[in-house]
C-alpha cells in the first residue's frame, strides 16, 4: 500500500488523454483507475499517507516506553489514526470518491489525539512538547482531512 502512495499512476505521462472525454473520466473516477491528479490533490495524498506510514514506529515507542495501561489506549488511538490516514491517501491518490469517510475519520481522531494530549501533558516540557506537537502535526493534518472529507466531489449531481 504504501508503495502505492509515492509512486506515480500509470497513465504514461500524459494527463490531456485521460481527460478528453466525459466518458473517460467518468470511468476512472471512484474505481481507482488511472486518472489524471491535479499536483495538490497528489501532494494531499502523499501528505496523508506519509503521516500514516510515519506513526508506524512511533506505535512500537509507545508500546515499549509507556505503562501497559497508558500503552494500550495509546497504542490503539494512533493504530487507528495511521490506518485512517493510510486509507484516505492511497484512495486520493487513486482518484477513488471513498476517500472521504477515511479522512473524516482521521479528521475527527487527529483532533481527539490532539486534545488529549494537552489535557494530559503535565505543565513544563510535557505541556510545550504537546502544545508543539497539536500546532505543528495534528491539527493541521486534521483541517486537510475535514477539508477532504467535506468538499464536494466533481462529479456529484447538485440538487439530488
Amino acid at each position: 500500500m504504501a508503495l502505492i502512495a509515492f509512486s506515480p499512476l500509470a497513465d504514461n505521462g500524459s494527463c490531456a488523454e485521460a481527460t478528453k472525454t466525459a466518458k473517460a473520466r467518468e470511468a476512472g473516477a471512484g474505481r481507482g483507475g488511472p486518472t489524471c491528479l491535479g499536483l495538490v490533490r497528489r501532494w494531499q495524498g502523499r501528505i496523508l499517507a506519509a503521516a500514516g506510514l510515519a506513526l508506524l514506529p512511533w506505535l512500537g515507542y509507545l508500546a515499549g516506553t509507556l505503562p501497559p495501561a497508558e500503552a494500550a489506549a495509546w497504542v490503539t488511538l494512533d493504530a487507528l489514526e495511521a490506518a485512517a490516514l493510510l486509507t484516505a491517501g492511497t484512495r486520493l491518490l487513486r482518484a477513488d470518491l471513498r476517500h472521504r469517510t477515511p479522512a473524516a475519520a482521521a479528521a475527527i481522531l487527529l483532533f481527539a489525539d490532539a486534545c488529549m494530549d494537552l489535557a494530559t501533558a503535565a505543565p513544563g516540557p510535557d505541556l510545550s512538547a504537546a502544545i508543539a506537537m497539536a500546532v505543528a502535526a495534528e491539527l493541521p493534518l486534521a483541517a486537510l482531512c475535514a477539508r477532504l472529507a467535506a468538499r464536494p466531489t466533481r462529479g456529484a449531481r447538485q440538487g439530488v
